[in-house]
C-alpha cells in the first residue's frame, strides 16, 4: 500500500458545521465501488515506483494549492503508470478543488474501477458526493468505506458522513455517526463541534455544553468554536461564562463574522 496514500485529502480545510463556512485545520474524503476489478495484466513494479514518485510530488502541490503543477505530476503519474488507482483518486480531488465536476468525476469512477473496495477512495469519494448536493448518494460510499476493517482512518468516514447528514437535516443519522467518530477519537473536533450544534439546536444544553467546552479545552480556540461555546453558555443562561468567551472573541477576532454576530446579539445564528 502506498505510504501516502491520500490520506492529507483537503489538508488544512477540515469542515466542521454541516453547511459550510465553519472551518479548522484538518483532513478530508476518498472513495470506491463494486463492480470492477484491477487490471489482470501484473504491475511493473517499476513503473509503480515512478509513478509513486510523481504521485508525492503531485500531492505536495496538492497541499500547497499548486493545481496547475499537481495536475502535470498526476498527468506523469498516470503515464508511467496507467492502472495506478491513488493517481486518479487524487486526480479527482484537484479537479473538485478547480470545480470541473465532469473530469472530478470521470477520474474518481476510474480509480473505482481499479481499486472498488479501497477505504480511502470510497471515503473520498463520498465526500465529493456531499460537497457536490448528492448527500444521500455519499453514505453507501462512507460505510463501504467503513466496511474495511483494516481502514486505519475509519473516524473520517464516520465525521464525513455525520456532516453529510446534518446538511440535509437528518439530525438523527447525524448524531449516529458522530457519536461513533466520537468513540474512536474523543477528541475528534469535527464530530465534537457538531454534536455541539446538534444538541444545542435540540436544547440538550447540558450535552451541549459538554462538548463544546471538550472542543474548547481540546485545541486552540478559534472564532467558530468560541462562538459554539458562547451560544451554548448563553442558552445555559451562565452569563459569567458567555462574558468570558465574548471577551475572548472580541479580543482574538475582532474583525470575524462571530464578533460582529455577538455585538448585534444575533445568538440563534
Amino acid at each position: 500500500m502506498n505510504h501516502f496514500r491520500l490520506a492529507l485529502l483537503l489538508a488544512g480545510a477540515l469542515v466542521l458545521a454541516a453547511a459550510g463556512g465553519c472551518a479548522v485545520p484538518g483532513l478530508q474524503g476518498q472513495a470506491a465501488s463494486e463492480g470492477n476489478v484491477v487490471p489482470t495484466a501484473p504491475i511493473d513494479t517499476d513503473a509503480r515506483r515512478r509513478s509513486n514518485i510523481r504521485l508525492e510530488l503531485a500531492a505536495n502541490y496538492y497541499r500547497q494549492r499548486i493545481y496547475h503543477a499537481a495536475l502535470e505530476e498526476l498527468r506523469e503519474a498516470i503515464k508511467a503508470d496507467p492502472n495506478y488507482p491513488e493517481a486518479f483518486g487524487m486526480l479527482g480531488l484537484v479537479y473538485m478543488d478547480l470545480d470541473d465536476r465532469p473530469k472530478a468525476e470521470e477520474s474518481f469512477r476510474r480509480a473505482l474501477e481499479l481499486a472498488p473496495r479501497d477505504a480511502e477512495i470510497n471515503n473520498n469519494y463520498g465526500w465529493y458526493l456531499c460537497q457536490t448536493g448528492r448527500e444521500r448518494e455519499s453514505l453507501a460510499y462512507f460505510d463501504r468505506a467503513l466496511a474495511d476493517r483494516l481502514y486505519q482512518t475509519p473516524v473520517r468516514p464516520l465525521h464525513n458522513a455525520g456532516v453529510c447528514m446534518r446538511r440535509v437535516g437528518d439530525l438523527a443519522k447525524a448524531r449516529a455517526y458522530l457519536e461513533r467518530a466520537f468513540q474512536i477519537d474523543a477528541i475528534n473536533p469535527v464530530a465534537m463541534f457538531n454534536l455541539a450544534e446538534i444538541a444545542l439546536e435540540q436544547n440538550e444544553l447540558e450535552r451541549a455544553h459538554f462538548y463544546a467546552q471538550r472542543l474548547l479545552n481540546s485545541y486552540d480556540p478559534n472564532a467558530q468554536t468560541l462562538w459554539l461555546g458562547l451560544r451554548v453558555q448563553h442558552a445555559r443562561g451562565d452569563r459569567d461564562g458567555e462574558a468570558s468567551l465574548g471577551a475572548q472573541l472580541q479580543r482574538r477576532f475582532p474583525a470575524s463574522i462571530e464578533a460582529r454576530k455577538l455585538a448585534e446579539g444575533r445568538f440563534s445564528e
